[in-house]
């Protein structure tokens, strides 16, 4: 599979308004955890609101499971998001505690 346009070390991977730089030096979990953060903080993803299941967000961000599994265990690091087994995950709260 390659990469869009001519320079494929500048490749990012556009998805709507945001995007994720495979190539970048930011771990591409990081990044995706920013950008759901982002979305929680803005009101987009609600509280008491679950979070796009694993195969949307690889779907939507081309990322594998586990990386969208590592960006959404960094929010329930931050108390932003936890895990209801057998359900999903949820958004707990618009702000980190350190905001």
């Amino acid at each position: 599979m390659g990469c869009p346009g001519s320079d494929w070390l500048t490749w990012a991977f556009r998805v709507g308004r945001v995007s994720i730089d495979h190539l970048g030096e930011t771990p591409v979990y990081l990044q995706l955890a920013a950008i759901l953060r982002d979305r929680i903080k803005s009101g987009e993803l609600e509280v008491g609101r679950p979070l796009p299941s694993y195969l949307t967000l690889t779907q939507e961000y081309a990322v594998a499971r586990g990386t969208a599994a590592k960006a959404v265990g960094v929010l329930v690091a931050e108390k932003l998001v936890r895990i209801v087994p057998g359900k999903g995950a949820y958004v707990i709260a618009k702000r980190t505690p350190r905001d």
